[in-house]
Formats: structure tokens, C-alpha cells, sequence
């Protein structure tokens, strides 16, 4: 039982990020540290040995670096960076290659789709509520955690942790 409510930790915590990118434009940083939190619980369920552990921890460390670089140049949210370095700690080598492309076209998706919504659904067509409303707005940024998590739902029945707790 405490290895569903474990595994549970992923899917609840990117589906929450999406939600909370989409209405607030911001991703706590406890759903990340959820995700970092759940990954040790399941590493020590699973006896993953240190050296996987590592090559996890180094893998989010430089996904970590590459989207604060993003961040640095105002293309990415320090939320994001946070939420995607915490998703490619659970992704690890087997799967991180997959995760960032995924992220990537499910990035490209949304970004189609929230030029679209904002250049051909006039803004006042609809009595909208204030977050719709304020997506609506030409650079008002895009909730890109909707796409990370995305990404990592996609990925994560493939995972070692979701095939050995799971069955």
C-alpha cells in the first residue's frame, strides 16, 4: 500500500504543477521538492544502488544547469527549470532523451495554441475569468509546466520505479 501511495507522488505532483502553471502562472517550489522527496522514498524502497542514485542526481543537476540558462535568458520560468530538473531525476538515463523531447513537442504544441488563442479568439468575445484573461495577453508568457508535465505523464509507465512497484 505505501508503495502505490509512493508511486502516486509523480503523476499528482505534475498534474498539480500543470494546473497551478496554468491558473497562477507559478509552480511552488514544494511540488519540486515533492518530487525530489518522492524519488528518495522509492529509491530506498526499490534498493537502487548508489551508483544509479548518482547518475539520477547528476542527470537532474544538468538538466538543472541547462534550464537555469534558459531562466538566465527569460525563455524559461525558474519554476519550470525546477519542475523539469525534479522530472529527469525520476526519468533518469533510461528515459531522459524521450522526456526532453516530449517536453519539447508537447512545448511546441502549446506554444501553437496560445498564439492561436491569443490572435484569433478576440479577448472580450467571452466573459473570461481573470486567468483566462490574463493568458490571453500578448507576452504574458506561457504556462510551460502544462508541457513538462505533459512530457513526464507520458514517460512515466515506462519507468523502472512504475514497473516495480506497480505490478
Amino acid at each position: 500500500m505505501l508503495a502505490y501511495l509512493i508511486l502516486m507522488t509523480f503523476p499528482v505532483a505534475m498534474a498539480f504543477a500543470a494546473a497551478n502553471d496554468l491558473f497562477t502562472m507559478k509552480i511552488p517550489n514544494r511540488i519540486s521538492l515533492a518530487l525530489i522527496g518522492g524519488f528518495v522514498a522509492i529509491a530506498v524502497m526499490t534498493r537502487m544502488p548508489l551508483e544509479s542514485i548518482g547518475i539520477h542526481v547528476a542527470i537532474a543537476l544538468g538538466v538543472l544547469a541547462a534550464t537555469f540558462v534558459l531562466f538566465w535568458m527569460n525563455m524559461l520560468g525558474g519554476g519550470d527549470a525546477k519542475l523539469m530538473a525534479a522530472g529527469a531525476l525520476w526519468m533518469g538515463p533510461d528515459h531522459i532523451i524521450e522526456f526532453l523531447a516530449y517536453v519539447t513537442a508537447f512545448g511546441g504544441v502549446l506554444a501553437v495554441a496560445m498564439l492561436a488563442y491569443r490572435s484569433f479568439l478576440p479577448a472580450n468575445a467571452f466573459p473570461l475569468p481573470g486567468w483566462a484573461r490574463r493568458l490571453h495577453k500578448t507576452g504574458e508568457g506561457i504556462p510551460y509546466g502544462i508541457a513538462i508535465a505533459a512530457g513526464g505523464l507520458l514517460l512515466f509507465p515506462e519507468t523502472a520505479f512504475f514497473r516495480a512497484l506497480a505490478f
